[in-house]
């Protein structure tokens, strides 16, 4: 029986002989917690996690009662505030998860955690560690899922910038180590193998030159078993996990030419290369670092949104006396001091004052915003030049910061198809690379044996496909952050695949194409039962229960007491309400079997017509502009409103539209986009992201503008945070950069690999130019892929 503990392949103690049967044998345990783990694998039927893993599993830790105190307070629900976020019923949390180290360990983790009948859904990233979480909270609390993670040997909390930051700080100094024992023993290995070339050693005695061979070794040995150890252990997990991986080739390189150079030393013949390996591993690493930090840039704004926020706040009691507490402590409803130049500390409405605000960090716009009292306004954003209180209603994960976070972290986690492809095109290219290496062994073995063997080496480093992998993520990674920078929330992966092959956009009027803020123009009354000052106080009282934009003309005439009752939203028609004698409605013309007119509202009595309402609301001052560059680049721009008076036509001929429908209700608009559809057709719609829902399950691609705070319940595959039209331009700017860059990485790494192979099959590359050359390719596609930072 192994000595090694089969779950986490640590030394069995001396004296301690637990065993469990794993697939019909016993296979020993090193402690009571990884038997405990083990235990819990086979008997939940996840025995293939020990199959199809590729690195070892952590060593597990019992925990202590504190430990187990400390994991129950996350149930606390003034904690989870601060990292629950909740959709209806279903609550969503992303956690940290230390131990995940392949697509095993995510394997693992999902199958453990949806044996829960509370979880509804498991997405785990093995590259940043962490898991996003979709449950019945009420079902089963927190704890029990971190806790059902530790019984598998993994351990869990919910993700914090600060955590992620360290993490991020240990992998870099991890490189940093690894590349210092790389350069130091290299130059002193080169010191010697100089030497040796230039003939400063001749005359000497040959066990002297042996001598400084077994000196090489000596330090060569750190560079390739310390150094070079993580590349030889990826290659051999990727193997055990059946995948050929990026390392392979690159570890046959290095411990090939170092066992052999070590045969060479220990039996005193032939060459030794010991120079060649140490500089070849240190160039490797230092590309790997290089290609880390490359990545670390691409991703650190995101990262950065959370450090926005500052750690203190000024609430004010029911006396008015100010008392400074942590950020983090603000309670729904707390009334919260802001003076001039401070940040927002929470998402709250403004209740006295009034001032401008820099909201840069979420839509890109740098002018500052006006803001007075009733205005939302948003955590993470700057207090300019006035002194404001506001009563808070959003904290923690409902925060408008906190839901764009969480929507680019989901978004980015998703592979789109043309990745998969990528990667499984790089898996089949490995396995061409290593029959054409063996082959080219074959061949230079019968021409020039001395030689074959570091020309072969030369073949596997110089075309491992390394920036073919590469090629598409990073590109994908700067896009989305350059968006996100402008205010273009990204929320579905194919966004920027879809993008490119519109041929049809079609447009909301309200809100869209118009500023959406309403202003009354005219009554026109109908029938004499109410005067005029009546029925604009009953229609007010109905729109203020409204999001649509039109309510907002009626907020000065409503009334301190409202009588109404039974209030009911009929989407694309209006609202309803009553008293003790009336029935009263306002919505659009020609409801309830009424004559139609061109009047934007009307108001009902008993379902009769008593007066027409119209308004004025001006059309943006780019739309003319973005519907112009769409149709110059072969674009057909459309309006869908629900709007059934002549304002959509007098719209659509001042922008010049290529069609336009009016008086839709939203399964109208729905039926419109679907006929687009079927006739190849590949259709945007743009709207308020309010009633929108049907037709943007309909379209390839939608895009909601401002829908503030509860983005995370829209549909739309795209949020404008700034509701400015000359964003969609910038998204289609981006999205065929995106494309170019794409292709142009593509075109590189296969043009390097392409004209590389043939070169080095000719013994014309040496391994130290194969090394180069495989570490600036990869590099060159991520500098190519940052440009679109510069956006």
């Amino acid at each position: 029986m192994s000595n090694n503990c089969f779950h986490c392949l640590e030394s069995v103690p001396s004296g301690f002989n637990a065993t469990v049967v794993i697939d019909g044998s016993a296979q020993p345990m090193c402690c009571i917690g990884c038997q405990t783990v083990a235990e819990t694998i086979v008997a939940q039927g996840m025995t293939d996690y020990y199959k199809f893993r590729t690195v070892r599993a952590g060593k597990v830790e019992q925990l202590v009662p504190e430990q187990l105190v400390f994991i129950s307070s996350y149930d606390n629900p003034d904690i989870q505030d601060e990292f629950i976020s909740q959709t209806n019923d279903i609550s969503e949390v992303l956690l940290t998860v230390e131990g995940i180290t392949c697509a095993a360990c995510a394997w693992l983790i999902e199958r453990q955690l949806l044996n829960i009948p509370a979880i509804k859904r498991v997405d785990v990233n093995t590259s940043t560690n962490r898991a996003m979480i979709q449950w019945h909270k009420d079902q089963t609390p927190l704890s029990d899922i971190i806790k059902s993670l530790l019984e598998i040997g993994y351990k869990a909390y919910p993700f914090q910038v600060d955590v992620e930051a360290s993490q991020k700080q240990l992998v870099a100094k991890a490189y940093i180590r690894r590349l210092g024992v790389a350069g130091l023993m290299t130059m002193q290995v080169m010191m010697f193998a100089f030497a040796m070339y230039f003939g400063m050693f001749s005359g000497m005695e040959e066990s002297f030159e042996q001598y400084f061979r077994w000196i090489s070794l000596i330090l060569a040995s750190p560079v390739i078993l310390y150094s070079a150890m993580p590349f030889l252990t990826n290659a051999i997990n990727g193997l055990k996990a059946k995948q050929l991986n990026m390392d392979l080739p690159v570890s046959l390189a290095i411990f090939g030419a170092y066992g052999a150079s070590s045969y060479a030393t220990v039996m005193a013949v032939g060459e030794v290369y010991f120079e060649s390996i140490c500089m070849f591993t240190f160039l490797l690493l230092l590309g790997k670092y290089l290609e880390f930090r490359a990545r670390l840039k691409a991703s650190e704004f995101t990262a950065n949104l959370q450090k926005l926020l500052p750690l203190t706040a000024r609430t004010l009691d029911e006396n008015g006396h100010e008392h400074i507490i942590a950020a983090k402590k603000l309670k729904l409803g707390d009334r919260v001091l802001i003076k001039a130049g401070e940040t927002i500390p929470a998402d709250g409405v403004i209740c006295t004052g009034s001032t401008t605000v820099d909201e840069a960090m979420m839509t890109g716009e740098h002018l500052p915003v006006n803001k007075y009292i009733d205005h939302q306004v948003f955590a993470g954003t700057v207090n300019h030049d006035g002194v404001i209180e506001i009563l808070i209603n959003k904290i923690g994960q409902n925060t408008l910061l906190n839901q764009i976070i969480k929507l680019q972290h989901s978004a980015l986690a998703t592979r789109p198809k043309l990745v998969e492809i990528t990667d499984k095109v790089a898996q089949w290219f490995v396995a061409c690379l290593l029959v054409f290496a063996s082959l080219t062994a074959i061949g230079w073995y019968q021409v020039d044996p001395e030689h074959a063997f570091w020309i072969t080496i030369a073949v596997l480093v110089a075309t491992c496909p390394c920036a073919l992998s590469l090629a598409i993520p990073t590109a994908l990674t700067c896009a989305v952050a350059t968006l996100t920078r402008k205010g273009i929330l990204i929320k579905q992966s194919h966004v920027l695949e879809t993008l490119p092959q519109l041929t049809r956009v079609a447009f909301d009027k309200t809100g869209t194409l118009t500023q959406g803020r309403f202003s009354l123009d005219a009554v026109d009354l109908l029938a004499n039962s109410l005067s005029k000052k009546q029925i604009l106080a009953l229609a007010a009282q109905l729109e203020s229960y409204s999001e649509h934009p039109i309510a907002t003309a009626f907020n000065e005439f409503t009334p301190a007491q409202r009588d109404l009752t039974n209030i009911k939203i009929l989407p694309g028609c209006g609202i309803t309400g009553e008293d003790n004698n009336h029935n009263y409605a306002i919505g659009k013309s020609g409801w309830f079997n009424s004559k139609k007119s061109n009047a934007q509202a009307t108001f009902y009595i008993d379902q009769q017509p008593v007066a027409n309402f119209y308004f004025v609301d001006e059309v943006k001052s780019n739309a003319a502009n973005l519907i112009t560059s769409l149709q110059q680049q072969g674009l057909t721009c459309h309006m869908l409103t629900g709007d059934a008076s002549n304002a959509g036509q007098q719209i659509a001929k001042k922008l010049k539209l290529d069609s336009f429908k009016v008086g839709c209700l939203p399964e109208d608009k729905q039926s419109e986009v679907k006929l687009w559809s079927s006739q190849g057709e590949i259709v945007a719609m743009v709207g308020d992201g309010v009633n929108d829902s049907p037709v943007f399950n309909s379209a390839h691609l939608s895009i909601a503008m401002e829908t503030g705070a509860d983005i995370s319940k829209n549909t739309a595959d795209v949020v404008l945070l700034n509701s400015d039209l000359a964003a969609i331009e910038h998204l289609l700017t981006v999205s065929k950069k995106t494309r170019r860059i794409i292709k142009q990485n593509l075109a590189l790494s296969l043009l390097y690999n392409g004209s590389i192979l043939p070169l080095a099959a000719l013994g014309l590359v040496a391994p130290w130019m194969a090394v180069i050359g495989m570490s600036a390719s990869s590099i060159i596609v991520i500098s190519n892929s940052l440009r679109l930072l510069k956006l």
